[in-house]
């Protein structure tokens, strides 16, 4: 088996250099540093790494939720910190695991959220805008349930919703914080495949967080694996060969079984 070379394509996020942690008066907390990935056009990429490892500190950080520490950010040509709110949110989609403020609005109602960017002081939605929202509803097979309330709604089906406000936002970065939580195995390789479906048709760039790391080796075209020494990116295989996932995890109780790309436990 040999490495293979990446098939040039847009790149739509990619870092420099760049450390992330948090910072106070007199002390620096470094997370992970020496961070250089690319996000590329209609790739779903997956962001895995044990328990504490700083996952979600990247992701506020990429999202421009926390700064740097140092290095650059740049989203399509043009440096993370140069964008205004309007012109990120037109930009980057962000679904987080918290749970939405109001579960009495419609599933309609919530996903039209997502055309806030673009729409006038007062909210009111245009042609364009209802017909953004019909279209998120198609491409995640949830317009069944376009009227129900959210609160009616299985934590399955409120992921899908989430997942459809952001493709209503109509940015060409959706970022996903653990979108699986929550979830049994079967509605965990539903979102997960669905996601890697709508990078294809959609040819949007989705990254997602996630401790299922069998799936993401399955499923993703690209994978970002946290550890103590590094961040690596790179393509599934490719990891499996540069051996990056035998160092994810303390060797006494799981092993990562290369044949068969999967993490076994320790007998």
């Amino acid at each position: 088996m040999k490495l293979v070379k990446d098939t040039p394509k847009h790149v739509v996020l990619s870092t420099k250099d760049l450390a992330i942690g948090y910072t106070s008066k007199n002390y620096k907390n470094t997370v992970a540093s020496n961070i250089n990935i690319e996000l590329h056009c209609g790739e779903l990429v997956g962001l895995v790494g044990a328990n504490g490892i700083g996952k979600s500190t990247l992701l506020r950080t990429l999202t421009a939720i926390q700064h740097p520490l140092s290095g650059t950010i740049i989203l399509n040509l043009e440096p993370l910190s140069g964008y205004s709110a309007v012109e990120l949110a037109k930009t980057m989609s962000l679904v987080l695991t918290e749970q939405i403020v109001s579960k009495n609005l419609s599933v309609f109602e919530l996903i039209a959220l997502g055309r806030q960017p673009y729409t006038n002081w007062i909210g009111s939605l245009t042609a364009k805008d209802i017909a953004m929202v019909n279209n998120a509803l198609k491409l995640t097979n949830i317009k069944d349930i376009k009227n129900k309330k959210c609160f009616e709604l299985s934590d399955g089906q409120l992921q899908k919703v989430m997942i459809a406000r952001a493709l209503a936002q109509d940015t060409d970065l959706i970022i996903l914080d653990e979108p699986t939580t929550h979830l049994d195995m079967y509605h965990k390789a539903y979102i997960l495949k669905l996601l890697q479906s709508l990078a294809k048709e959609t040819q949007k760039t989705i990254l997602f967080s996630s401790h299922e790391i069998d799936l993401a080796i399955q499923l993703c075209d690209r994978l970002i694996v946290m550890t103590e020494d590094e961040v690596a990116s790179d393509t599934p295989c490719n990891l499996i060969i540069k051996g990056t996932f035998n160092s994810l995890f303390p060797k006494d109780l799981i092993t990562f079984d290369e044949t068969n790309g999967n993490f076994r436990v320790k007998k």
